[in-house]
């Protein structure tokens, strides 16, 4: 065994961070490494991290705010942070740091460069994000999941270790099914995409009745949409279960003929490890357009189609549903192109990294 280590594990924010954080810190405590969580406070967090047993650190922080004066309060604020972490440090002295990218692992970055503590970055998107792009330059290492952020991160030590994901993500060894219906996965969820559970429910309740019949629609619409999309479905007779959300995704990846979804970096991943086809829609507002890039990629690779939220129409949806259910052939092409081994031990690789970042 490795010697053991003291890693601070920077993954507040987001579940988007903190998933892929909390999985590489339990493949580091089952290294034999001691592990401090340092997190940024937000609501999320507490409800994502149930079950976790170690010690927890947390520094408030904010995103990026722009305008003349907001840029001068997020520096305030950087700067806040970074002596809250500095002070930190004292007690929880780590031996390395690993940033999951966020804007919360800002400050932990920073104290650690000012104590000679080795830092790592991962970043899960294609194009990297503020928080990466402003801590790269004095990283001991950056992670990343996709060949083309090499593009945006040229002359730095890179290491392609894939997507931490939750220990239930994992696929199964045999083949999947044949069911006698078309399964359609259809990913909603809350972060700004009603008009994907819109645009989706309506085009599924414009199909003819005989191709209703030979669909099954399970529909995650996030909170917000659940009744309203189910009363939808109900009033049109459709074969559907409507979710807000579920614990249990890796099922409904393993049965699924096809996905409609955004582009976030963990739902691509996902995504590969079980190789399920999707139509991927980018949500328009992520910051640097970095859904289109993770969405772009996966199409370059002949495992997704891609349609911007500006230019999909309710007619256009339907007719893509419609070709897919009767086109088995393409999709199970798409079935073997999407699936992606990367993601499978990206929390060990991850975790491998970190010690031999720690040691030099």
């Amino acid at each position: 065994m490795a010697e053991k280590l003291h890693v601070a594990v920077a993954c507040g924010g987001t579940g988007g961070h903190i998933f892929p954080g909390l999985a590489t810190a339990r493949a580091l405590r089952s290294r034999g490494h001691h592990v401090t969580l340092w997190l940024s406070g937000k609501h999320v967090e507490s409800t994502v991290l149930q079950g976790w047993k170690g010690p927890v650190v947390t520094i408030p922080s904010e995103g990026f705010q722009f305008g003349p004066m907001r840029s001068v309060l997020t520096a305030c604020r950087i700067v806040l942070a970074v002596i809250r972490c500095w002070i930190a440090m004292f007690r929880h002295r780590p031996d390395a740091v690993l940033a999951m990218g966020s804007y919360s692992s800002i400050g932990p970055c920073l104290a650690a460069r000012l104590r000679g503590i080795p830092v790592v970055l991962h970043e899960a998107n294609a194009i990297p994000g503020r928080a990466v792009r402003m801590l790269a330059g004095k990283a001991a290492c950056i992670a990343i999941c996709f060949e083309e952020t090499r593009y945006h991160l040229k002359g730095l030590n890179l290491v392609t270790t894939g997507m931490p994901l939750r220990p239930e993500f994992k696929r199964r060894s045999e083949p999947k099914t044949s069911a006698p219906e078309f399964r359609l996965l259809v990913m909603g969820g809350s972060g700004g995409a009603h008009a994907v559970n819109e645009m989706v429910s309506e085009a599924v309740c414009l199909l003819a009745p005989d191709t209703q019949n030979a669909l099954r629609v399970t529909h995650l619409t996030g909170p917000a949409d659940e009744s309203h999309i189910r009363r939808r479905y109900e009033e049109a007779d459709m074969n559907a279960d409507v979710l807000a959300f579920t614990q249990e995704m890796a099922a409904l990846y393993e049965t699924a003929d096809l996905a409609i979804c955004r582009a976030g970096a963990s739902t691509c991943a996902e995504l590969g490890i079980f190789g399920l086809p999707a139509l991927l829609i980018p949500y328009p507002h992520a910051a640097s357009d970095h859904q289109t890039a993770n969405a772009r990629a996966l199409e370059k690779a002949g495992a997704a189609d891609v349609v911007q939220q500006s230019e999909m129409t309710v007619e256009w949806l339907a007719d893509y549903i419609r070709t897919q259910m009767e086109e088995p052939e393409r999709l199970g092409k798409m079935r073997i192109r999407a699936l992606r081994e990367d993601s499978i031990n990206a929390a060990e690789k991850l975790a491998e990294t970190v010690e031999q970042c720690a040691k030099k």
